[in-house]
């Protein structure tokens, strides 16, 4: 992560608040980022283009712990939650408002660090919309939702070691 270029954050989080809105969200956050987000609380980040599946896309904004602040993890999760598949944790906007986000559908028991991915907001509906108006059952309705994940990396440290100019 040397070269990262961190910008504009705000007040420091302490490690505590991280993992309390990890815990509030049922998951435990991964060491790398909590070590980030501590430090770097909503900043925003350079170089910050990534690839997506041959498409290059911006790391925006880390989400804040800034309880105050209109982009505040715990409110983002909440706005976003009837689209988002199961087990997606967002962690930062792109520019677009699209989701970079923590998966963890393969972890067991939230415990092991998620994967890195792109959560496109475009065309994605919310669950509850799909099965009364679609008739989908819950989890063809989860499958759907998750046509707009994207992986992205394996950790969040290669996530970040990724972003380039």
């Amino acid at each position: 992560m040397s070269n990262i270029n961190w910008r504009s954050w705000d007040e420091p989080a302490t490690k505590n608040e991280v993992e309390n809105v990890g815990e509030k969200l049922g998951v435990k956050f991964p060491l790398d980022y909590i070590e980030v987000a501590m430090d770097y609380n909503g900043a925003h980040v350079s170089p910050e283009l990534f690839q997506v599946e041959g498409k290059e896309k911006v790391f925006g904004t880390l989400l804040t712990y800034d309880v105050e602040d209109e982009e505040y993890i715990l409110e983002i999760f909440n706005d976003y939650q009837d689209t988002l598949p199961k087990k997606l944790i967002p962690f930062a906007f792109d520019p677009s408002g699209n989701l970079i986000c923590f998966d963890y559908k393969d972890c067991k028991d939230y415990e092991d660090d998620p994967i890195v991915v792109f959560w496109e907001h475009e065309n994605a509906l919310e669950k509850e919309m799909l099965i009364q108006e679609e008739g989908l059952t819950e989890e063809q309705a989860e499958e759907r939702a998750r046509e707009n994940v994207f992986y992205v990396e394996p950790t969040f440290t290669e996530f970040l070691n990724k972003l380039y100019d």
